[in-house]
């Protein structure tokens, strides 16, 4: 039987994509006691990043801020396999950060970072509520345009 957060995906007509393996030395996520932090992810679909670019150049903030939320997902999708394969054991989200490959004078990262921000409460309610920083950076790893963070509290 579905959860009550896995009822909010298909509700939301959301499917999380696999949790992908880590492209360097470092693991996808740590856990300690109730803290999940979940190590940097980037907007992947199909099999591709997307979009790679910098915001306000080859990359529009609107493409920029999907991406965010893409990225978002997979944190979750990491998060998942963390807490078991139960999505219902994340009690908060607790912070998130995004690097966001701003070209040069890109003020708007804030309304970019909305991308995984207006998410999380979209999927966890009050819940999905959270701290949180925005870095504009000159580069991302394979030129992606955004990267998320995260930190959950897990039951």
């Amino acid at each position: 039987m579905a959860g009550r957060i896995e009822a909010r995906l298909k509700e939301l007509g959301i499917t999380l994509p696999e949790a992908g393996a880590p492209v360097a030395n470092y693991i996808p996520w740590t856990r300690s006691g109730n803290l999940l932090i979940v190590s940097g992810q980037l907007p992947w679909r199909n099999g591709v990043i997307h979009p790679v670019g910098k915001i306000g150049a080859a990359v529009t903030p609107e493409a920029a801020k999907e991406a965010a939320g893409a990225a978002f997902l997979s944190c979750l999708a990491h998060a998942k396999v963390a807490a078991g394969g139960d999505l219902d054991r994340i009690r908060q989200v607790l912070r998130l950060g995004g690097f966001i490959n701003a070209a040069p004078g890109f003020t708007a990262l804030p309304a970019v970072m909305n991308g995984a921000s207006d998410l999380a409460v979209a999927i966890f309610g009050e819940a999905g509520r959270h701290a949180r920083s925005t870095i504009g950076v000159a580069e991302l790893p394979s030129g992606a345009a955004v990267e998320v963070e995260a930190m959950f509290e897990l039951a």
